[in-house]
């Protein structure tokens, strides 16, 4: 259900790789708990490390896939220049062709980067839910909420009460959601929980104070909470904004250190990983671009140090810890990458290239069908037909030559009669024998056309 954040995210994709994502967590805090260290902090690092680790292979493999494009962009560029302004099917065909040509050769598909992006990008994203919604996916520490927020909610005015909360106008909407007005234990549960593991240590302690008769499980689950969330003598619970405006009050300079030092971290190894990152070849036509990327690399930082003093410190852990894993595994991907011979590479490339080539063709010959065929047919299409003469199309220059010009009403019959022969004899549609068989009819109806002429005459 869409906004629940305690029953985990419910968008798709998402949601589900958060759920597995969760299942990890979870077994991570239990086994922190056995060796007797159930910090929430330290999991959270332990976390970070396993799932960067796991998408190492997609790590390099896209870094391979920027090295080599950076090698193969100069030559894509030649291609587009030798064919700029050709817009006739048969530059467009040898275009394509070639551009093909030069994939195979590097051994990447136009599509590499976004596929490794489109598998990544949900992992990272539903790392970022777990993170924020720790209770959601570790059963101990929801279970430490649950006795004190099942007396809660029978308190009356508890749940107007909790809406003035700081971080509890995310969840406005679920406040006034039917399932709430209603009474469903489960959301209302939920909806608590998920207000209550954002609260600061005042608002605990103003609960506390507006209901006194549950002062003691109040108390008793926010030190429980404060001891998992516990990092230096901090609770990861807290924004560094709300430490610091503390510490300044308190002329407490370790504590303005402590405060500080996590946004700071965030900012610092953001720029780090970003600069650690290889950064793509500029040309003439890419200069306004790569100043855009450069401006955005430039602002993140500072983005990141603003996000990490406001939000909770527990969030701000994961970004540093997350930034500082990646810009460890950008170290040994780049060691790895300067290692590689690309060069040794692009001729394995071109040799498997060469054998796929050697495969199809043989298939082909197998399927008793003439390869040539093929390259006719990828030169002839309707509009073509219809367009041009037989001898633009490289249909059958015996046609052309006997054959120079065709009325419209000829063109239209000699299509319509090649596509009622070709549907009488067609093999499978789409398939290779077909698109052949296709050229290999059309040809022998103008053979046919041309022996009729010849014989009248």
């Amino acid at each position: 259900m869409p906004g629940i954040i305690l029953t985990k995210s419910a968008t798709p994709v998402i949601g589900w790789v958060a759920t597995l994502l969760g299942y990890i967590m979870e077994g991570i805090f239990y086994l922190l708990n056995l060796i007797g260290l159930p910090y929430i902090a330290l999991a959270i690092i332990v976390f970070t490390i396993v799932i960067y680790m796991l998408m190492l292979p997609l790590t390099i493999k896209q870094q391979k896939f920027s090295k080599l494009s950076n090698k193969m962009n100069p030559e894509l560029q030649a291609i587009q220049k030798k064919y700029n302004g050709k817009k006739d099917n048969d530059s467009m065909m040898a275009m394509q062709n070639e551009t093909q040509a030069v994939y195979a050769k590097y051994g990447v598909s136009p599509m590499g980067s976004c596929v490794q992006m489109l598998i990544q990008l949900p992992i990272i994203y539903a790392l970022y839910k777990v993170i924020y919604a720790i209770p959601a996916y570790i059963g101990q520490v929801k279970d430490v909420f649950s006795p004190m927020v099942d007396n809660l909610i029978a308190q009356p005015g508890s749940a107007e009460f909790i809406q003035g909360f700081k971080n509890a106008a995310m969840y406005m909407k679920q406040f006034s959601n039917e399932l709430f007005v209603a009474g469903d234990p489960t959301y209302v549960k939920n909806t608590f929980i998920d207000v209550l593991n954002k609260a600061s240590t005042p608002e605990w302690n103003s609960l506390a104070d507006k209901f006194p008769n549950l002062a003691h499980d109040i108390m008793e689950t926010s030190e429980k909470l404060a001891s998992y969330n516990n990092l230096f003598g901090m609770n990861i619970g807290d924004s560094p904004s709300y430490y610091l405006s503390g510490a300044m009050e308190a002329k407490n300079v370790l504590l303005i250190i402590a405060a500080l030092a996590i946004p700071v971290l965030a900012a610092v190894t953001q720029w780090l990983n970003v600069k650690l990152m290889p950064q793509p070849e500029s040309n003439g036509e890419q200069n306004s671009m790569m100043s855009s990327m450069k401006m955005m690399n430039n602002i993140m930082p500072i983005m990141s140090a603003v996000f990490c003093f406001s939000l909770p410190a527990g969030v701000g852990l994961y970004w540093v810890a997350s930034a500082v894993v990646r810009s460890i595994q950008q170290v040994l991907v780049n060691k790895h990458i300067d290692k590689t011979d690309f060069d040794q590479l692009i001729e394995k490339n071109k040799d498997k290239a060469k054998k796929k080539q050697d495969k199809r063709i043989k298939r082909m010959e197998k399927a008793g069908i003439d390869p040539k065929t093929i390259n006719q047919y990828a030169s002839m299409n309707t509009r073509n037909v219809q367009s041009t003469t037989p001898k633009s199309s490289g249909i059958s220059a015996k046609a052309s030559s006997a054959k120079p010009s065709m009325t419209q009403e000829e063109k239209d019959q000699a299509v319509k009669q090649a596509t009622d022969m070709y549907n009488k004899k067609a093999p499978k549609p789409g398939s290779i024998a077909a698109k052949a068989n296709m050229v290999k009819i059309y040809n022998e109806n103008n053979n046919k056309t041309e022996k009729g002429s010849s014989d009248k005459k």
